[in-house]
């Protein structure tokens, strides 16, 4: 789909424009570029042409004796012999040359500033968007096509900026005004000199052609690359656990040829594009000397000189207009692979599917809050209407603590998600204390709401980092103090560093009973009023299940609390125990009252048992 975004147009210059508007803050500095862009293409002219005007009237008329020169300087005239004329016109030659060198360097410069500022103004604004959309996006998306959007793509879109948009702006205008001095000094040469032009046009034409498609197998390989290469390396421990690093390796191979590939095409391009601009140069040229000889020789002595000082201009202004003309495709693709990545960064910021700011009446309950919650004839579902719960009604009054049970994909996780507004239900209502989560301040409600998730994610950082989450309000004391309540205290001081061990990313360098008890130390930290354990203690042995058993009884004191659990021994003392089947509700009593009912939960539980026994 992302191949045929790029090619629907032959250029979109209403793309281009929202690109460059990114630069509008930084106006004085693109002014800057574009107004240096028009005086280098003025200057670039201006040494040949006072070559031709040394050669042609003064070096031409050097051998008559006692000649001299009028040169008007401040309102006076100088008398200057031919020597020191052709002195003075070296010294303004030089003179522009210093002139040219340090505003094609500031010219450089302030491009490429504006490249990356851009660049640094994009990244912000799509990471921003990206933690504000709604997490179905997440779902659907892999994470290395988000990685790309972010960097690769927004790398390139510098490119716009540095190599692309004003850049090529520059080298039109120099064209332009080499192509008048040429016509200026000498029509009939000029004419001449352009008798290859057409097959140079062709040659770009080809060219661009060429490297424009390889350079979007090029970035649709990149995509390609990133995706599978975070994915397997976030799931080696299953490539390797099934002995499928050889199968994997192959795929990889096949990905990364396509991307060998697709460089190769881009480079045998050039390898053709240069050697023939490099021939129709040679033919230009050819064809000045021999014209030009030709007009010389029917000439007399001061027509013939004046003819070798044309000639003299018209090598360097040949040179001039080249070498614009060999980078000009070059640049045209590079600024359509600008286009191309800004579209696909675009379409992230454009995403509309995120999670809407709170309204600025939302509701902004202060301190703790009671945790009365209720769910009304809720009905949920990831895509469309593949219903994941379906007619929930349930009641947790303040304090109590109500367990979910069920079987894999019966809806227990999806419950959880809805109340701190991961997802957005279709039908029915969820209420926190009387009140609509919709109409809650979304940071206020989802500081009232703890999680503790199956699968921990630790981020590369020191422990202290990990369960504060860098929040500057969270003393290392309270830090100590939560941990000592979890009794993970020990163990952490017997780490390199303690509190400043580096956890490595996703807590590689932790076992996953630790990861868990951290994640229990970072709830404690937070004092939520609503307090959700998701399948809090199923991923630990026995000893540190009764460690965290024993935490969570004094975590939950005073808090509503919700946990889901495969393993029921943990939720005996739970004040409602609620069955999920196929996302609907099954049963719902204390354990005592679903063991004698004789239902879902009595055959969950004797299954268990027999496991146990077994």
């Amino acid at each position: 789909m992302e191949q045929n975004a790029g090619k629907k147009k032959l250029f979109d210059f209403k793309l281009l424009k929202r690109v460059i508007s990114y630069a509008s803050p930084y106006r004085s500095r693109l002014n800057a570029s574009i107004i240096l862009a028009i005086v280098l293409a003025v200057l670039g002219p201006v040494r040949p042409w006072l070559i031709n005007t040394t050669v042609n009237d003064y070096i031409a008329k050097g051998t008559e004796p006692g000649l001299k020169f009028t040169f008007r300087l401040f309102g006076n005239d100088l008398l200057f012999t031919v020597g020191e004329m052709i002195f003075l016109i070296t010294a303004i030659q030089v003179l522009f040359i210093i002139i040219e060198t340090v505003l094609r360097f500031f010219f450089s410069y302030y491009t490429s500033w504006l490249g990356q500022t851009v660049v640094r103004d994009l990244r912000v604004n799509v990471f921003k968007k990206i933690i504000g959309l709604n997490l179905r996006q997440f779902d659907k998306t892999p994470i290395g096509t988000l990685t790309t959007r972010s960097i690769n793509d927004i790398e390139t879109i510098s490119d716009i900026f540095a190599e692309g948009f004003i850049p090529i702006l520059a080298d039109f205008l120099t064209i332009i005004a080499v192509l008048f001095t040429m016509f200026y000094i000498n029509w009939q040469l000029t004419l001449v000199c352009l008798i290859p032009f057409p097959f140079l046009i062709l040659a770009t034409y080809y060219f661009k052609e060429s490297v424009n498609k390889s350079f979007h197998r090029v970035r649709n390989a990149i995509a390609a690359l990133n995706a599978f290469v975070q994915e397997h390396i976030q799931g080696m421990q299953v490539v390797q656990a099934f002995a499928v690093e050889k199968k994997e390796f192959n795929k990889f191979s096949k990905i990364n040829k396509e991307h060998r590939n697709a460089n190769i095409n881009a480079i045998f391009a050039y390898s053709i594009f240069f050697p023939v601009v490099e021939i129709i140069l040679a033919v230009s040229l050819g064809l000045l000397v021999w014209f030009g000889a030709r007009q010389a020789v029917a000439e007399n002595s001061v027509e013939a000189a004046k003819m070798a000082g044309e000639i003299m201009a018209f090598i360097i202004l040949l040179n001039m207009l080249f070498r614009p003309l060999r980078f000009i495709a070059d640049k045209f693709n590079v600024l359509q692979m600008g286009m191309v990545a800004s579209e696909r960064v675009f379409k992230v910021l454009d995403n509309t599917d995120e999670i809407a700011p709170s309204a600025t009446d939302a509701f902004k309950p202060v301190g703790a809050v009671p945790g009365k919650l209720e769910f009304e004839k809720v009905w949920f579902a990831y895509n469309d209407e593949n219903w994941v719960l379906k007619d929930i009604s349930l009641k947790v009054n303040p304090g109590e603590t109500v367990a979910i049970v069920g079987h894999t994909g019966s809806g227990k996780t999806s419950i959880i998600s809805l109340l701190n507004r991961l997802y957005h239900i279709q039908k029915g209502s969820i209420k926190l204390d009387d009140v609509e989560i919709e109409t809650y301040d979304l940071d206020v409600l989802r500081s009232k709401i703890g999680v503790v998730l199956q699968d921990v994610f630790l981020f590369a950082g020191t422990i202290t980092e990990n369960v504060t989450l860098r929040n500057e309000n969270i003393s290392r004391e309270k830090v100590v103090e939560a941990a000592k309540l979890i009794g993970l205290h020990e163990f952490i001081m017997r780490l390199p560093g303690n509190y400043d061990f580096n956890v490595m990313e996703r807590g590689a360098t932790m076992s996953q009973g630790q990861r868990q008890l951290l994640s229990f130390i970072r709830a404690i930290l937070f004092n939520p009023s609503v307090l959700i354990l998701d399948e809090a203690t199923s991923a630990v042995d026995t000893e540190t299940e009764q460690m965290i058993q024993h935490a969570i009884d004094k975590l939950i004191e005073g808090r509503t609390s919700i946990v889901i659990a495969h393993r029921l021994s943990t939720i005996r003392k739970a004040d409602k125990i609620i069955v999920l089947d196929k996302g609907e509700i099954k049963e719902s009593g204390t354990h005592e009252e679903l063991l004698q009912l004789g239902g879902y939960y009595a055959k969950l539980h004797e299954m268990q048992f027999s496991k146990a026994i077994v």
